[in-house]
């Protein structure tokens, strides 16, 4: 089985400085996490003047300035920083990655040796963007929230009329709400995108808790995505939907365990580590009472009591009305030197 990939969504939750990027980067290499991701835009490319801010947005971050601009400003990563950042993931033993929301922001991360590139829910309708990345020549991750099926359609064949080989190409099942309702998640959609477009799967989560994502795995995500914080109390549009250092490292250390869950053959047949209780937990047949040579053995007679190492239960009806041959003991093991 292919190792799950999990990438840490540090996302814009260093709110602008560059310390708390670097400390993002040191939760995320400590929980186990496969890549940190964070993301990369000009906040003028991005937005409008006149966009304003997502109702979660505004709840998380409340201002009298409801300006998406004026949010996304503070939170732009220098180039500068960018390097650093990678310098601290490699250090880390962690791939460092960014999702880029303009092309300038997809070709420097691209010059900056970027294995993949991560579509977000919000560009699945960008066609230039979308073709833009496609010709970068790499692995693909497209994220779908608020999408419907046409639209993923859609983007999958424009990524491969642009040449991007389906089996280069990752569709996360995603909900664009900050946090995302139970109710909401769909989670079976993930496989009717696998089934209807034949590509590998995975999940980009905003429930709270991770609980989800294991599920996801379960049902055989290839990519998990989960935004995570230092603190779910910073101020921020992400931090409340966002796990904490110490969830962050259940999560990823429950998802290798369920990996290793549904690792096995699925023959269904006793496993090494269970064999030795096997004469433990099983029952043979046993006396229930003295008996004499030569008695006819009925059913009053016998008990099933553990271990199993003598004769089986499932024999039964081979034992009853034959003639025991020697005198036996209660709680003795029937032996089939007994049985005449």
């Amino acid at each position: 089985m292919t190792k799950v990939f999990i990438i840490a969504e540090a996302g814009v939750n260093h709110n602008g400085d560059l310390d708390k990027a670097l400390q993002l980067i040191n939760v995320a290499a400590e929980a186990g996490a496969d890549c940190v991701k964070f993301q990369t835009f000009k906040a003028e490319k991005l937005v409008s003047s006149s966009a304003q801010k997502a109702e979660y947005q505004q709840s998380n971050l409340p201002s009298e300035d409801n300006s998406q601009l004026a949010m996304l400003k503070k939170l732009e990563l220098s180039e500068a920083w960018h390097h650093q950042l990678k310098a601290q993931a490699d250090s880390k033993g962690i791939l460092f990655a960014s999702t880029g929301f303009d092309e300038d922001s997809v070709a420097f991360l691209d010059q900056m040796g970027q294995p993949f590139f991560k579509i977000p829910s919000g560009e699945i309708t960008n066609k230039p963007l979308i073709e833009f990345i496609a010709n970068r020549g790499k692995e693909i991750i497209l994220s779908t929230g608020m999408a419907t099926m046409k639209e993923i359609e859609d983007a999958v064949l424009l990524l491969e009329k642009q040449g991007v080989d389906k089996n280069h190409i990752t569709v996360l099942h995603c909900n664009t709400e900050y946090p995302t309702p139970m109710k909401d998640v769909n989670l079976r959609a993930m496989l009717t995108i696998q089934d209807k477009l034949g590509v590998k799967i995975g999940y980009s989560d905003h429930t709270l808790g991770i609980e989800v994502p294991i599920a996801a795995v379960a049902l055989g995500a290839k990519v998990i995505e989960k935004h995570f914080t230092l603190d779910r109390a910073l101020s921020g549009p992400d931090h409340a939907a966002s796990l904490e250092p110490s969830e962050l490292k259940a999560m990823v250390a429950a998802i290798r365990n369920i990996e290793l869950a549904i690792s096995g053959s699925g023959i269904k047949e006793p496993s090494p580590s269970e064999l030795k209780n096997m004469v433990v937990a099983r029952k043979s047949i046993h006396y229930a009472k003295d008996l004499t040579e030569n008695h006819i053995v009925s059913i009053n007679d016998l008990v099933m009591k553990r271990p199993g190492d003598g004769v089986s239960p499932m024999v039964l009806d081979d034992i009853i009305g034959k003639r025991i041959s020697r005198l036996v003991k209660e709680g003795d093991q029937v032996s089939w030197e007994d049985i005449q």
